[in-house]
This record gives C-alpha cells, sequence and structure tokens, in this order.
C-alpha cells in the first residue's frame, strides 16, 4: 500500500505514522471478519481481486517520483543487498517454515508464494517508525517491485510447483497488468500533476487498505470452512517467516557493513511483503487456502512492524541517555 506522509511536524508525522500502521491491521481485521460473517455475500464480489491489487499499485506509483531510484546510482550497495536479500532469504524461510512445520500442500504453496513477493510497501511507514533510511526504503520497495514479474513467477514456480501445478507465464503476465502497469502509470501521473497528487498524498494509503481489506475479505469467503482447522496453524508460519525475515534481513546489512539506519531499513524490507499480492495471486492461480497465508501476513507484518518500531525507538532512547549520564559524570569528573 502507498505509505509515503507528508505533515508539516515530526510529531505530527510521527503521530500519523502511528495511526497507519496500527489502523491498516485494524480495518484488514475487519475485512476478514465480513469474509467470514457474510461469505455469500462477499464472494459475489471475487472477480474484483485483480482491479483492487491494481488501485494499490496504482496508489503507490502516485507516491512515487524519479527521484526516488536516483539512490541506485548513488548508493548501489544497500539497495543491492535489500533487492537480493527480499528474493533470495525470503523464499529460503519460507521453504524451511514448510518443512519444520509440515504444512499441507495449498498452505505450503501459499506461504512460499508469500515469500516470493515483492517488499511490501508498508515498509515505508514502519522504515520512518523505526528512524531507518526511509529514502533507502522507498527504493528497494520500487525496485523489488519493479522487479516481481520477472522474480516472483519463476521463483514461485520452482519452489512451489511441486506442492501444486503453476502456470508462471500467466502470473508473470498477470503480475505486469496488476503491479508493473498501474506502478507505473502512478508515477506518470504524478510527474503530469503534481500539486494535484500531492494533495491527495496523505489519503492513498487509506484508499490502499481499504482495497487490501477488501482483497482479504474476498479470500477469508473463499476458505471459511478449513480457517477453523487451519487458521493457527497459518499463523504460526507467517510469524515464524516475518521475525525470521526481520532478523536474517538485519544481519545481511550488518555482516555487509552498513550503517545503523540501513540495517533496520534492510530488515523491515525483507521482512514485511506484499502479502496483498501474493493472496490475490493465490486465489487466483492457486487455491481459496493458499491464499490464506497472505491474508493473515498483510494483518500480521503492520503489528508485528509496529512492535519493531517501538522496539527501535526504545533502544535509541537508552543509548541517548547513556550518552547523556556519560557525557554528565565526565564533565562532573572534570570539575
Amino acid at each position: 500500500m502507498s505509505t509515503q506522509v507528508e505533515l508539516k511536524t515530526p510529531k505530527s508525522e510521527d503521530r500519523a505514522a502511528y495511526i497507519a500502521a496500527l489502523g491498516f491491521p485494524v480495518l484488514v481485521i475487519i475485512g476478514g471478519i465480513i469474509g467470514f460473517t457474510a461469505s455469500d455475500v462477499v464472494l459475489n464480489i471475487s472477480s474484483w481481486v485483480n482491479p483492487l491489487l491494481g488501485i494499490i499499485m496504482f496508489s503507490m506509483g502516485l507516491t512515487l517520483k524519479p527521484v526516488d531510484f536516483a539512490l541506485v546510482a548513488k548508493r548501489p550497495l544497500p539497495v543491492l543487498i535489500g533487492v537480493i536479500a527480499q528474493f533470495v532469504i525470503m523464499p529460503l524461510i519460507a521453504l524451511l517454515v514448510v518443512w519444520v512445520l509440515q504444512l499441507p500442500a495449498e498452505i505450503a504453496a501459499g506461504v512460499i508464494l508469500v515469500g516470493c513477493a515483492p517488499g511490501g510497501t508498508s515498509s515505508n511507514v514502519v522504515s520512518y517508525l523505526s528512524r531507518g533510511d526511509v529514502a533507502l526504503s522507498v527504493t528497494m520497495t520500487s525496485i523489488s517491485t519493479l522487479l516481481a514479474p520477472i522474480f516472483t513467477p519463476l521463483l514461485t514456480l520452482w519452489l512451489a510447483g511441486q506442492y501444486m501445478p503453476l502456470n508462471a507465464a500467466d502470473m508473470a503476465v498477470s503480475i505486469v497488468q496488476v503491479v508493473l502497469i498501474p506502478v507505473v502509470g502512478g508515477l506518470v501521473v504524478r510527474l503530469i500533476f503534481p500539486t494535484l497528487i500531492g494533495k491527495v498524498l496523505p489519503l492513498l494509503p487509506w484508499i490502499s487498505v481499504i482495497a487490501i481489506s477488501l482483497i482479504v475479505a474476498i479470500v477469508v469467503a473463499g476458505s471459511r470452512d478449513k480457517i477453523l482447522e487451519a487458521g493457527l496453524l497459518v499463523l504460526a508460519a507467517v510469524i515464524i517467516h516475518n521475525t525470521l525475515g526481520y532478523s536474517l534481513g538485519y544481519l545481511a546489512a550488518k555482516f555487509t557493513g552498513q550503517p545503523a539506519a540501513a540495517r533496520r531499513t534492510t530488515a523491515i524490507e525483507v521482512g514485511m511483503q506484499n502479502s496483498g499480492l501474493a493472496a490475490g495471486l493465490a486465489s487466483q492461480y492457486m487455491s481459496p487456502m493458499s491464499a490464506l497465508p497472505g491474508a493473515i501476513f498483510s494483518v500480521w507484518h503492520n503489528l508485528s512492524g509496529a512492535l519493531l518500531a517501538a522496539l527501535c525507538r526504545a533502544s535509541d532512547k537508552r543509548a541517548a541517555e547513556k550518552v547523556a549520564s556519560e557525557k554528565a559524570a565526565s564533565e562532573k569528573a572534570a570539575s
């Protein structure tokens, strides 16, 4: 979902970002409840999934500017590390989770598809809240999204093809239609109408999350009968996948010598997936049950991202207090 926040003061930016990070999963949960309790009604709009994905990605495109891609030339290494980690670490973790939990075929394929998806755009808000490198976050998300038509179907076919038959070519075409074209279209529209788009930017995250909530409602409605028996298993898989993504993303940046802000951003970019896209693709090319991991990930990664941001801020506060204490002690000794 589109998540750039343009407000006047740091305090108001923090407040708006926290509202976004915590409000998004609430709305998505409401979508899931509607899908579960009114499945017959929601299934009437099951054909809306691709148009809704197009709206989400068009909104993302509207938040982008050409300068967001300039970082690739200025600082190619951290961008490269993040994007490679995105398409290597998360798919491999997905395989590990599937193997450890011995997941049924439909759920296994869905978890792997989540792992092969590009970075989630809500990572930009979480990176801001975590005092990470927001410019790097936007660039990583944008590059992984543009590469998704190539890597997501190929990786999914390779890793999840053993669990169910897949058509990677059709999936690639679908990603181009619902991801690449809308993102580029949004970028072009912002270039043509910068003032107008600037005025509507604060609304874009909420438009996107409403679209994701509707996708989740459709996914839940389609797998309603199996949610009660498999819901906890899927939740466990999602939590493990997401947590290991954060941890290994951070370590990848640390071992390659990236500064603290870039480490946090890489962790967030790797751990947070475009799970709305994964849920939509799974419902179209796999099965309703395969879409469930993406739906649950859409809720969980925003909650875990907000928690991670709070932990990062608490760590910064402790570090600042320690520096202040040491400085006061040094000044007292000197006097």
